[in-house]
């Protein structure tokens, strides 16, 4: 397995310029490079300062020039709310700009306020989101294809902008039955949040996925899988209090858009709390954050329950500071994994590797 990095390139305060935001990612995705972390994830959202990015690819794109070993991915590509043609050529021409190393991350998405304001119907994403991949493999299997789909048609195209090896590696978010037996069926990558919870949540994510594999006649025991997580090494406990703070408010934000709930102010959403919201203090109980002593020792017992093959981390949440994000993301590769690897052995060694994609 290996460890990533995941930007929201999110806002708190009003008025924070977004190109501080952006440059400020940039920098840790080129710290994250020099660190040997293995994949840097974009997040894409519209509308509000929940994320301000609204283009992982272009993300990618800029990234790839300024790293040479990381590989580079949204999380991911809202697909239903792009025109296939664009997005398909773009998918090539960032995986050539990166000499091959871009990971497509994929989702049908979830927030209605989104779908909305791009004239889009959230209820029939899952199925559009299964047709862009139809015509992504058909794509670029295939010197020129059509599709005739019920959300999508081709007429006999060409996409010139090629990956460099193939089709990029591909992984599914979400948290759904739908999207687990859609990665089980094409050998695609089910990734998925921990949230605000800890071990206990991310075993009976890794058995309800397993029940998707099995349901696909797929060995339910082993497939890869990969999970997001928050952490923050702090001095003490008012620092980690103030760093779970800022991620239940973004965790707040999450859950608004999610459930329709949400209250813009201008650009800013209002945060209102989450159904049943469990205190700051149980909160920080269940998130890697603290001493890089006490994240060690939560991170074994989350790699021992989830089995990943992947873990991206969330450094820099809602208000708090990149100085900070910065020197989590060091003290990770150079404290924390070496007591990890000492319970269990090389990180390399654990997981299951990425599949080949499935060719329908």
């Amino acid at each position: 397995m290996d460890f990533g990095y995941f930007g929201l390139m999110g806002y708190r305060e009003r008025g924070t310029p977004p190109q501080r935001v952006f440059h400020e990612h940039l920098e840790q995705v080129k710290h994250a490079d020099e660190l040997g972390f293995g994949i840097a994830w974009f997040a894409e959202h519209h509308f509000s300062n929940y994320c301000i990015c609204p283009s992982p690819l272009v993300m990618a794109a800029r990234c790839a020039g300024e790293t040479t070993r990381i590989r580079l991915a949204p999380a991911v590509i809202v697909a239903p709310l792009y025109d296939p043609a664009r997005v398909l050529a773009e998918i090539g021409m960032v995986d050539c700009l990166s000499d091959g190393r871009l990971v497509l991350g994929l989702g049908s998405g979830y927030q209605t306020y989104e779908f909305e304001r791009f004239g889009r119907d959230l209820a029939h994403a899952k199925e559009m989101l299964e047709e862009f991949l139809d015509m992504l493999n058909l794509a670029f299997t295939q010197e020129t294809f059509s599709y005739e789909g019920r959300h999508y048609r081709m007429p006999s195209t060409h996409i010139s902008a090629r990956p460099v090896d193939g089709i990029p590696e591909i992984w599914i978010a979400g948290d759904n039955e739908a999207g687990h037996r859609l990665c089980a069926r094409r050998g695609h990558v089910p990734m998925y949040t921990g949230r605000w919870l800890g071990p206990d949540y991310l075993k009976t994510m890794r058995e309800r996925v397993a029940t998707s594999y099995a349901a696909e006649g797929r060995d339910p025991d082993s497939f890869p899988l990969g999970i997001q997580r928050f952490l923050c090494v702090t001095e003490s406990h008012a620092e980690t209090l103030a760093y779970v703070e800022n991620a239940r408010h973004q965790m707040r934000l999450a859950s608004a858009l999610r459930r329709r709930a949400e209250v813009m102010d201008g650009a800013m959403m209002t945060e209102v709390p989450m159904p049943n919201e469990p205190s700051l203090e149980e909160i920080a109980g269940n998130l890697l954050v603290g001493d890089c002593e006490t994240i060690a020792e939560r991170l074994v017992a989350e790699i021992r329950t989830a089995r990943p093959s992947h873990i991206m981390f969330h450094f820099q949440v809602g208000g708090s500071s990149h100085a900070a994000a910065m020197t989590s993301m060091e003290r990770l590769m150079t404290e924390v994994r070496p007591m990890v690897e000492r319970e269990l052995g090389p990180l390399a060694a654990l997981g299951t590797p990425a599949p080949a994609q499935a060719a329908d």
